[in-house]
């Protein structure tokens, strides 16, 4: 059960009120609503509706419809969080392009020009810091003291407010590694106009890393509690994140430190689906495949439409010439051809006729080139890899708004870090990270013939088989940064930094701009070097 599908999102969202477009938290706690807090939180079943509203914040755009936003000057599309860690991630790098480059922010973060103007930007930040404010106000209204007052005893709050610092750390560990710098609130400031004083990459490093640490002895072991919750396995799979990337983040490399994280990933009793593609179907909460997701954003055609999520990935990948939206259960025309791969992603799969077989391989390729026009959405390949129909082919519960929900961690990819991790001196066993990688293949291939030798396990190998495993799932950027061909020219894409033979990017790119809406709004904030 998702948390009720986050139908009770305005609980918490009554208690606030935007006032104005440009600040951090972009909420103020009315002054009448602290009467109010007492009337709402009088029970344990009231304090988990208002943590219901935390997690929503990772599906829902608004309190209303899908077609409102509660963060004040965005619109409804540009301030939902999936989709707009899509836009930062994935539209940034040789992975996607996005067909109608004259929306708002496209063009500069899809061409790696990105100002700090770019409203694709301050969506993700806004949201970002939405999601502590929740956090926050759930921690302020959680305390022991509080609940006294309020004659609650439950030990299951303690859990609650756990998965309150897991979320507000989720949010942090996003906000370092996009954007390097964010104000510090916490619990214990009042909510409002407080400018937060900005902590540096290396202290929001330490601010991530406690967090996840002080939450985890009062969560659940991982693979176990409700569906689409935090546990243990959801905090190890982000501590694992962050040591692996520890050398950009702080200097300082931990792939020791990593390597041990994905081992207690791996030990938790999660599996890998049999099928791939179970992964991203509409029935993924129930077909298997919620063994293999460490944490799922909830997505339902009914009770969380939105469009972000799900919704425009796979309303997104309907070739405008194909009309293919039938096969993927939504409507036939989908969203017209919104995205394409570009080609250097494409070659993962296309260079060598092994992949042909690799059920991971959903490229749609008869009738188009493989060049892209960005204007005509009829060149460049399409995917199919998100679905809107379920593992026994019938369909979500709405045609527009879909059912499945966002892998945002798999139990594939920290097989895949340990690997990484092994060959960047973290150390584990040779033997048992080319099985973890051979296991992948297995699946991949439905037998043994895409398995690879000890001697091809190395880091080339790693980042081209993470592309393969992990497209679209909010990755690739972070990953290229990691190995570094993101910035430079090491590694060149279609339209990487601005022409269609692409070129090379500064150094500085590697950290997107604050926004500028919040550097107006917090004077303590300053921007990132290069902008």
């Amino acid at each position: 059960m998702k948390l009720k599908h986050y139908i009770l999102f305005t609980f918490i969202g009554a208690m606030f009120i935007f006032t104005s477009c440009e600040s951090d938290l972009d909420i103020e706690l009315r002054d009448q609503n602290i009467t109010l807090a007492d009337e709402i939180f009088v029970s344990e079943d009231a304090y988990k509706q208002a943590l219901a509203g935390i997690y929503a914040n990772l599906s829902l755009s608004s309190l209303t419809d899908p077609g409102g936003t509660n963060i004040g000057g965005l619109d409804a599309g540009t301030g939902q969080y999936i989709r707009g860690m899509f836009n930062l991630q994935t539209l940034s790098t040789d992975e996607a392009i996005f067909t109608f480059e004259n929306d708002p922010g496209i063009r500069g973060v899809q061409r790696n020009s990105a100002s700090p103007e770019n409203v694709l930007l301050r969506g993700v930040y806004s949201r970002a810091m939405f999601s502590v404010a929740l956090s926050n106000e759930f921690l302020r209204q959680s305390t022991e003291e509080i609940l006294q007052t309020r004659g609650i005893t439950s030990n299951e709050i303690t859990t609650f407010r756990a998965e309150a610092k897991a979320l507000k750390a989720l949010s942090y560990y996003h906000l370092m590694d996009m954007f390097g710098k964010a104000p510090f609130y916490d619990e214990t400031m009042e909510p409002g106009f407080t400018q937060g004083e900005e902590l540096s990459r290396e202290e929001l490093f330490d601010l991530v890393e406690s967090l996840l640490i002080e939450a985890r002895e009062d969560l659940p072991a991982g693979n176990t509690g409700e569906y689409a919750r935090v546990n243990q396995g959801v905090v190890d799979m982000i501590l694992a994140k962050i040591y692996l990337n520890a050398e950009v983040y702080t200097g300082t490399p931990r792939y020791a430190e990593a390597l041990s994280k994905c081992e207690d990933v791996i030990n938790a009793g999660y599996s890998l689906v049999d099928e791939y593609q179970f992964n991203f179907l509409a029935d993924n909460d129930t077909n298997g495949a919620q063994n293999e997701i460490i944490f799922p954003i909830s997505n339902d055609g009914q009770t969380t439409q939105n469009f972000g999520g799900t919704t425009i990935l796979i309303q997104g990948q309907v070739g405008a010439q194909e009309e293919n939206g039938e096969s993927l259960g939504v409507n036939p025309g989908g969203f017209g051809g919104l995205f394409r791969l570009r080609p250097e992603f494409s070659d993962k799969f296309l260079s060598n006729s092994l992949f042909e077989d690799d059920s991971r391989n959903t490229l749609i390729t008869e009738n188009r080139p493989s060049e892209l026009d960005i204007t005509d959405p009829n060149t460049g390949y399409v995917i199919t890899k998100y679905s809107n129909r379920t593992s026994t082919g019938g369909f979500g519960s709405d045609r527009t708004f879909t059912d499945t929900d966002f892998p945002m961690f798999r139990l594939a990819d920290a097989y895949l870090m340990y690997a990484e991790a092994h060959l960047r001196g973290g150390g584990g066993d040779a033997g048992t990270a080319l099985g973890y990688v051979n296991a992948l293949r297995e699946r991949a291939f439905g037998d043994n013939s895409g398995n690879i030798s000890s001697g091809q396990l190395d880091l080339n190998f790693i980042i081209d088989e993470r592309a393969r495993e992990l497209y679209w799932e909010n990755h690739r950027r972070q990953d290229l940064i990691r190995f570094g061909l993101y910035t430079g020219n090491q590694y060149i894409w279609s339209f990487k930094g601005g022409p269609r033979a692409g070129t090379s990017i500064d150094g500085f790119r590697a950290l997107y701009p604050i926004p500028a809406a919040s550097l107006a709004t917090n004077q303590n904030l300053t921007q990132n070097s290069g902008y």
